[in-house]
Protein backbone atom coordinates (compact mmCIF):
# COMPACT_ATOMS: atom_id res chain seq x y z
CA UNK A 1 0.00 0.00 0.00
CA UNK A 2 2.68 2.86 0.63
CA UNK A 3 5.41 1.36 -2.30
CA UNK A 4 4.48 4.79 -4.45
CA UNK A 5 6.92 6.78 -5.41
CA UNK A 6 7.14 10.47 -4.40
CA UNK A 7 6.28 12.99 -7.40
CA UNK A 8 9.30 14.18 -10.11
CA UNK A 9 8.02 17.68 -10.74
CA UNK A 10 10.25 18.10 -14.26
CA UNK A 11 8.50 14.88 -14.98
CA UNK A 12 5.20 14.06 -16.73
CA UNK A 13 1.80 13.39 -15.17
CA UNK A 14 2.36 9.94 -15.43
CA UNK A 15 5.31 10.34 -12.44
CA UNK A 16 2.71 12.50 -10.88
CA UNK A 17 -0.68 10.33 -10.96
CA UNK A 18 2.09 7.89 -9.40
CA UNK A 19 2.63 9.54 -6.24
CA UNK A 20 -1.41 9.47 -5.33
CA UNK A 21 -1.96 7.57 -2.48
CA UNK A 22 -4.32 5.10 -4.82
CA UNK A 23 -6.18 3.06 -1.92
CA UNK A 24 -7.28 6.38 -0.17
CA UNK A 25 -8.99 7.60 -3.43
CA UNK A 26 -10.57 4.14 -3.81
CA UNK A 27 -11.86 3.69 -0.67
CA UNK A 28 -13.57 7.55 -0.74
CA UNK A 29 -14.71 6.79 -4.36
CA UNK A 30 -16.45 3.36 -2.61
CA UNK A 31 -17.69 5.45 0.14
CA UNK A 32 -19.56 7.82 -2.42
CA UNK A 33 -20.68 4.95 -4.50
CA UNK A 34 -22.12 3.47 -1.02
CA UNK A 35 -23.96 7.24 -1.00
CA UNK A 36 -25.19 7.32 -4.61
CA UNK A 37 -26.98 3.72 -3.72
CA UNK A 38 -28.81 4.70 -1.34
CA UNK A 39 -30.04 7.73 -2.26
CA UNK A 40 -31.29 5.94 -5.23
CA UNK A 41 -33.43 3.90 -2.93
CA UNK A 42 -34.62 6.79 -0.65
CA UNK A 43 -35.63 8.35 -3.98
CA UNK A 44 -37.80 5.05 -4.59
CA UNK A 45 -35.59 4.07 -8.06
CA UNK A 46 -35.48 7.48 -9.44
CA UNK A 47 -31.82 9.50 -9.86
CA UNK A 48 -33.41 12.19 -9.00
CA UNK A 49 -33.35 14.36 -6.56
CA UNK A 50 -30.23 13.09 -4.43
CA UNK A 51 -27.91 10.31 -6.28
CA UNK A 52 -27.44 12.25 -9.72
CA UNK A 53 -26.75 15.32 -7.93
CA UNK A 54 -24.50 13.35 -5.59
CA UNK A 55 -22.26 11.85 -8.44
CA UNK A 56 -21.66 14.84 -10.22
CA UNK A 57 -20.77 16.75 -6.46
CA UNK A 58 -18.27 13.51 -5.89
CA UNK A 59 -16.94 14.38 -9.59
CA UNK A 60 -16.19 18.03 -8.59
CA UNK A 61 -14.81 16.82 -4.94
CA UNK A 62 -12.35 14.43 -6.43
CA UNK A 63 -11.28 17.27 -8.82
CA UNK A 64 -10.47 19.60 -5.43
CA UNK A 65 -8.86 16.76 -3.81
CA UNK A 66 -6.10 16.15 -7.09
CA UNK A 67 -5.93 19.91 -7.31
CA UNK A 68 -5.23 20.35 -3.68
CA UNK A 69 -2.77 17.09 -3.63
CA UNK A 70 -0.22 18.94 -5.74
CA UNK A 71 -0.09 21.71 -4.24
CA UNK A 72 3.20 22.07 -1.95
CA UNK A 73 2.30 21.62 1.67
CA UNK A 74 3.87 24.62 2.77
CA UNK A 75 1.52 26.78 0.51
CA UNK A 76 -1.31 25.36 2.61
CA UNK A 77 0.69 26.07 5.57
CA UNK A 78 0.91 29.89 4.37
CA UNK A 79 -2.42 29.88 4.07
CA UNK A 80 -4.03 28.63 6.79
CA UNK A 81 -4.59 31.48 9.21
CA UNK A 82 -6.06 33.26 5.97
CA UNK A 83 -8.35 30.49 5.35
CA UNK A 84 -9.15 30.23 9.04
CA UNK A 85 -10.15 34.44 9.07
CA UNK A 86 -12.44 33.92 5.77
CA UNK A 87 -14.54 31.03 7.34
CA UNK A 88 -14.87 33.28 10.55
CA UNK A 89 -15.88 35.91 8.06
CA UNK A 90 -18.33 33.78 6.73
CA UNK A 91 -19.80 32.58 10.24
CA UNK A 92 -20.00 36.15 11.25
CA UNK A 93 -22.09 37.03 7.86
CA UNK A 94 -24.80 34.35 8.75
CA UNK A 95 -27.04 36.16 11.00
CA UNK A 96 -27.13 38.89 8.62
CA UNK A 97 -27.52 37.35 5.35
CA UNK A 98 -28.44 33.50 5.99
CA UNK A 99 -31.16 31.76 4.66
CA UNK A 100 -33.59 30.15 7.50
CA UNK A 101 -34.51 26.61 7.12
CA UNK A 102 -36.28 24.88 9.34
CA UNK A 103 -36.04 26.91 11.86
CA UNK A 104 -32.13 27.45 11.77
CA UNK A 105 -29.90 30.45 9.70
CA UNK A 106 -27.42 28.18 8.89
CA UNK A 107 -26.56 28.59 5.01
CA UNK A 108 -25.33 31.71 2.49
CA UNK A 109 -26.75 31.32 -0.76
CA UNK A 110 -24.05 32.34 -3.57
CA UNK A 111 -25.15 31.95 -6.95
CA UNK A 112 -28.16 29.30 -6.72
CA UNK A 113 -26.01 27.74 -4.26
CA UNK A 114 -26.59 27.40 -0.58
CA UNK A 115 -23.00 27.37 1.56
CA UNK A 116 -22.35 26.06 4.89
CA UNK A 117 -20.23 28.59 6.30
CA UNK A 118 -19.42 25.90 9.48
CA UNK A 119 -18.49 22.94 7.17
CA UNK A 120 -15.67 24.91 6.03
CA UNK A 121 -14.97 25.98 9.46
CA UNK A 122 -14.49 22.53 10.39
CA UNK A 123 -11.03 22.48 7.87
CA UNK A 124 -10.41 25.94 8.24
CA UNK A 125 -10.07 25.34 12.05
CA UNK A 126 -7.51 22.16 11.68
CA UNK A 127 -5.14 24.07 9.34
CA UNK A 128 -5.14 26.84 11.76
CA UNK A 129 -4.54 24.91 14.84
CA UNK A 130 -2.01 22.93 13.01
CA UNK A 131 -0.21 25.85 11.98
CA UNK A 132 0.06 27.40 15.72
CA UNK A 133 1.68 24.76 16.96
CA UNK A 134 4.04 23.83 14.35
CA UNK A 135 5.71 27.31 14.65
CA UNK A 136 5.65 26.58 18.50
CA UNK A 137 8.46 25.31 20.37
CA UNK A 138 7.12 21.72 22.48
CA UNK A 139 7.98 22.81 25.45
CA UNK A 140 5.61 25.72 25.45
CA UNK A 141 2.94 23.44 24.12
CA UNK A 142 1.41 23.40 27.80
CA UNK A 143 2.36 26.31 28.92
CA UNK A 144 -1.38 28.03 30.26
CA UNK A 145 -0.15 31.62 28.27
CA UNK A 146 0.28 29.56 24.77
CA UNK A 147 -3.00 27.89 25.05
CA UNK A 148 -5.22 31.27 24.83
CA UNK A 149 -4.58 32.06 21.19
CA UNK A 150 -5.72 28.59 20.21
CA UNK A 151 -8.55 28.01 22.90
CA UNK A 152 -10.03 31.69 21.57
CA UNK A 153 -9.41 29.85 17.89
CA UNK A 154 -11.66 27.34 18.79
CA UNK A 155 -14.29 29.53 21.10
CA UNK A 156 -14.90 32.09 18.25
CA UNK A 157 -16.62 29.51 15.91
CA UNK A 158 -18.12 27.79 18.03
CA UNK A 159 -20.21 30.82 19.52
CA UNK A 160 -20.99 31.47 16.24
CA UNK A 161 -22.60 27.93 15.07
CA UNK A 162 -24.19 27.10 18.34
CA UNK A 163 -25.82 30.72 17.65
CA UNK A 164 -27.57 29.33 14.58
CA UNK A 165 -28.20 27.39 16.25
CA UNK A 166 -26.20 23.84 15.06
CA UNK A 167 -25.42 22.35 18.30
CA UNK A 168 -24.08 19.24 16.35
CA UNK A 169 -21.45 21.11 14.37
CA UNK A 170 -20.59 22.94 17.32
CA UNK A 171 -20.16 20.02 19.22
CA UNK A 172 -17.69 18.96 16.22
CA UNK A 173 -15.87 22.02 15.92
CA UNK A 174 -15.16 22.44 19.31
CA UNK A 175 -14.08 18.05 19.64
CA UNK A 176 -12.18 18.69 16.66
CA UNK A 177 -10.16 21.95 17.56
CA UNK A 178 -9.45 19.89 21.15
CA UNK A 179 -7.98 17.32 19.39
CA UNK A 180 -5.50 18.95 17.14
CA UNK A 181 -4.15 20.95 20.88
CA UNK A 182 -4.03 17.14 22.81
CA UNK A 183 -2.29 15.37 19.74
CA UNK A 184 0.08 18.77 19.83
CA UNK A 185 1.51 17.32 23.16
CA UNK A 186 -0.68 19.22 26.03
CA UNK A 187 -0.13 17.54 29.08
CA UNK A 188 -2.93 15.40 30.57
CA UNK A 189 -3.02 17.16 34.19
CA UNK A 190 -4.10 20.46 31.60
CA UNK A 191 -6.46 18.31 30.08
CA UNK A 192 -8.56 16.90 33.26
CA UNK A 193 -8.48 20.47 34.14
CA UNK A 194 -9.87 21.46 30.94
CA UNK A 195 -12.60 18.44 31.22
CA UNK A 196 -14.11 20.11 34.43
CA UNK A 197 -13.86 23.35 33.54
CA UNK A 198 -15.97 22.35 30.93
CA UNK A 199 -18.19 20.54 32.12
CA UNK A 200 -18.88 23.16 34.57
CA UNK A 201 -19.85 25.55 31.58
CA UNK A 202 -22.25 23.08 29.98
CA UNK A 203 -23.93 23.37 33.46
CA UNK A 204 -23.75 27.13 33.71
CA UNK A 205 -25.22 27.08 29.64
CA UNK A 206 -28.32 24.80 30.64
CA UNK A 207 -28.86 26.66 33.94
CA UNK A 208 -28.71 30.35 31.86
CA UNK A 209 -31.61 28.69 29.53
CA UNK A 210 -28.68 29.26 26.61
CA UNK A 211 -29.79 25.41 24.64
CA UNK A 212 -33.23 25.73 23.21
CA UNK A 213 -36.02 23.72 24.70
CA UNK A 214 -35.89 21.56 21.72
CA UNK A 215 -31.97 21.07 21.75
CA UNK A 216 -32.64 19.86 25.05
CA UNK A 217 -35.76 16.92 24.41
CA UNK A 218 -32.78 16.12 21.83
CA UNK A 219 -30.14 15.24 24.17
CA UNK A 220 -32.51 13.64 26.56
CA UNK A 221 -34.80 11.80 24.69
CA UNK A 222 -32.17 9.63 23.34
CA UNK A 223 -31.87 7.95 26.78
CA UNK A 224 -35.75 6.54 26.82
CA UNK A 225 -37.45 7.81 23.44
CA UNK A 226 -40.35 5.45 24.27
CA UNK A 227 -41.29 8.42 26.99
CA UNK A 228 -42.47 10.06 24.10
CA UNK A 229 -42.57 7.90 21.09
CA UNK A 230 -45.17 10.74 19.02
CA UNK A 231 -43.09 13.66 20.10
CA UNK A 232 -39.28 14.30 21.05
CA UNK A 233 -38.84 10.19 20.92
CA UNK A 234 -40.31 9.54 17.19
CA UNK A 235 -37.64 10.19 15.04
CA UNK A 236 -35.37 7.89 16.86
CA UNK A 237 -37.59 5.54 17.70
CA UNK A 238 -38.54 5.10 14.09
CA UNK A 239 -34.89 4.72 13.54
CA UNK A 240 -34.45 2.08 15.91
CA UNK A 241 -37.76 0.24 14.73
CA UNK A 242 -35.65 0.25 11.31
CA UNK A 243 -32.73 -0.66 12.15
CA UNK A 244 -33.36 -3.64 14.19
CA UNK A 245 -36.07 -5.35 11.40
CA UNK A 246 -32.98 -5.52 9.02
CA UNK A 247 -31.68 -8.33 11.20
CA UNK A 248 -28.74 -9.89 10.05
CA UNK A 249 -28.30 -9.82 6.30
CA UNK A 250 -31.11 -7.31 5.75
CA UNK A 251 -34.30 -6.89 3.84
CA UNK A 252 -32.84 -6.61 0.50
CA UNK A 253 -31.83 -3.27 -1.98
CA UNK A 254 -35.00 -1.06 -2.18
CA UNK A 255 -37.11 -3.36 0.68
CA UNK A 256 -37.18 -1.22 3.25
CA UNK A 257 -40.67 -0.63 4.68
CA UNK A 258 -39.83 2.06 6.95
CA UNK A 259 -37.96 4.20 4.60
CA UNK A 260 -40.05 3.41 1.61
CA UNK A 261 -43.47 4.09 3.97
CA UNK A 262 -42.04 6.99 4.98
CA UNK A 263 -41.48 6.81 9.00
CA UNK A 264 -38.46 8.09 8.93
CA UNK A 265 -37.32 11.85 8.54
CA UNK A 266 -34.34 13.57 7.08
CA UNK A 267 -33.68 9.95 5.50
CA UNK A 268 -31.30 11.35 2.47
CA UNK A 269 -28.58 13.65 5.36
CA UNK A 270 -29.16 12.58 8.59
CA UNK A 271 -30.91 8.90 8.91
CA UNK A 272 -29.50 7.95 5.91
CA UNK A 273 -27.31 5.29 7.33
CA UNK A 274 -30.89 3.86 9.27
CA UNK A 275 -31.73 3.15 5.21
CA UNK A 276 -28.81 1.38 4.62
CA UNK A 277 -28.99 -0.50 8.16
CA UNK A 278 -32.14 -1.48 6.93
CA UNK A 279 -31.68 -2.58 3.24
CA UNK A 280 -28.35 -4.65 4.39
CA UNK A 281 -28.85 -5.57 7.82
CA UNK A 282 -25.83 -5.93 10.40
CA UNK A 283 -23.60 -7.43 7.77
CA UNK A 284 -23.92 -4.75 5.88
CA UNK A 285 -23.57 -1.86 8.25
CA UNK A 286 -20.24 -3.32 9.86
CA UNK A 287 -18.96 -2.76 5.87
CA UNK A 288 -19.96 0.07 5.63
CA UNK A 289 -17.77 1.11 9.07
CA UNK A 290 -15.38 -0.98 7.82
CA UNK A 291 -14.77 1.21 4.90
CA UNK A 292 -14.71 3.96 7.17
CA UNK A 293 -11.98 2.84 9.47
CA UNK A 294 -9.92 1.39 6.15
CA UNK A 295 -9.96 5.45 5.47
CA UNK A 296 -9.18 6.59 8.85
CA UNK A 297 -6.44 4.14 8.96
CA UNK A 298 -4.81 4.87 5.59
CA UNK A 299 -5.14 9.15 7.13
CA UNK A 300 -3.54 7.53 10.34
CA UNK A 301 -0.23 5.93 8.42
CA UNK A 302 0.29 9.26 6.18
CA UNK A 303 0.13 11.48 8.76
CA UNK A 304 2.72 8.77 10.82
CA UNK A 305 5.13 9.11 7.71
CA UNK A 306 4.65 12.68 7.07
CA UNK A 307 8.04 14.73 8.34
CA UNK A 308 6.57 17.45 8.84
CA UNK A 309 4.59 18.87 11.97
CA UNK A 310 1.97 20.83 10.44
CA UNK A 311 1.18 17.92 7.80
CA UNK A 312 1.02 15.29 10.72
CA UNK A 313 -1.46 17.69 12.82
CA UNK A 314 -3.15 18.82 9.68
CA UNK A 315 -3.48 15.23 8.58
CA UNK A 316 -4.77 13.47 12.31
CA UNK A 317 -6.90 16.25 12.50
CA UNK A 318 -8.83 15.75 9.53
CA UNK A 319 -8.88 11.78 10.00
CA UNK A 320 -10.00 12.49 13.64
CA UNK A 321 -13.15 15.24 12.57
CA UNK A 322 -13.56 12.29 9.63
CA UNK A 323 -14.50 9.59 12.05
CA UNK A 324 -16.15 12.03 14.59
CA UNK A 325 -18.97 12.72 12.21
CA UNK A 326 -19.28 8.88 11.26
CA UNK A 327 -19.53 8.04 15.46
CA UNK A 328 -22.11 10.82 16.00
CA UNK A 329 -23.69 10.09 13.31
CA UNK A 330 -24.18 6.33 13.38
CA UNK A 331 -24.46 6.71 17.65
CA UNK A 332 -27.11 9.03 16.85
CA UNK A 333 -29.57 6.55 14.80
CA UNK A 334 -28.80 3.84 16.58
CA UNK A 335 -29.94 5.67 20.22
CA UNK A 336 -26.19 5.99 21.12
CA UNK A 337 -26.07 9.57 21.38
CA UNK A 338 -28.25 12.39 21.18
CA UNK A 339 -29.89 13.82 17.64
CA UNK A 340 -27.74 16.40 16.71
CA UNK A 341 -28.10 16.77 13.11
CA UNK A 342 -24.94 15.24 11.86
CA UNK A 343 -24.40 13.60 8.85
CA UNK A 344 -22.45 10.58 7.70
CA UNK A 345 -19.91 11.63 5.06
CA UNK A 346 -19.82 11.48 1.57
CA UNK A 347 -23.08 9.01 1.93
CA UNK A 348 -25.39 11.73 3.05
CA UNK A 349 -26.44 14.02 0.70
CA UNK A 350 -25.28 17.52 0.92
CA UNK A 351 -23.09 19.92 -1.10
CA UNK A 352 -21.00 22.01 1.27
CA UNK A 353 -20.23 18.72 3.56
CA UNK A 354 -19.33 16.60 0.37
CA UNK A 355 -16.63 19.52 -1.00
CA UNK A 356 -14.88 20.53 1.99
CA UNK A 357 -14.32 16.62 3.50
CA UNK A 358 -13.47 16.25 -0.15
CA UNK A 359 -10.83 19.72 -0.13
CA UNK A 360 -9.78 18.59 3.49
CA UNK A 361 -8.28 15.20 1.76
CA UNK A 362 -6.93 17.15 -0.95
CA UNK A 363 -4.70 18.41 2.28
CA UNK A 364 -4.45 14.88 3.75
CA UNK A 365 -3.16 13.93 -0.06
CA UNK A 366 -0.34 16.45 -0.07
CA UNK A 367 0.94 15.74 3.23
CA UNK A 368 1.13 12.03 1.52
CA UNK A 369 3.25 13.47 -1.70
CA UNK A 370 5.23 15.79 0.44
CA UNK A 371 5.51 13.66 3.21
CA UNK A 372 9.41 13.63 2.73
CA UNK A 373 10.03 17.37 3.02
CA UNK A 374 9.96 19.34 6.42
CA UNK A 375 7.64 22.54 5.83
CA UNK A 376 9.38 24.69 8.24
CA UNK A 377 12.92 24.18 5.80
CA UNK A 378 10.57 24.85 2.96
CA UNK A 379 8.55 27.00 3.83
CA UNK A 380 11.13 29.44 4.94
CA UNK A 381 13.30 29.05 1.89
CA UNK A 382 10.34 29.41 -0.17
CA UNK A 383 7.94 32.53 1.37
CA UNK A 384 10.39 33.68 3.73
CA UNK A 385 10.88 33.29 7.62
CA UNK A 386 7.15 32.54 8.15
CA UNK A 387 7.39 30.07 11.67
Amino acid sequence: MNTLVLPDRRGGLRKNLAAVNWWLVIFLSLLAATGVATLYSVADGSWTPWALNHIMRYALGLMILMIAAFIPLRFWLSMSYPAYFFSLGLLALVPVIGEINMGAQRWIVIGGFQLQPSEIMKVALVMALARYYHGLDFKRVSNPIYLVIPLAMISLPVALVFLQPDLGTAILLGLSGIVVILLAGLSWRIVVVGAILGLMGVVTVIQLDLIKPYQIERITSFTNPEADPLGAGYHLAQSKIAIGSGGVTGKGYMNGTQSQLDFLPEMHTDFIFTIFGEEFGFFGTIALLGLYLVVFLIGTNIAMKAKSHYGRLVTMGICITFISYVLINTGMVMGLAPVVGVPLPLVSYGGTVMLTMMAAFGLVMSTWINRDQDTLRTSMSYYGRIN
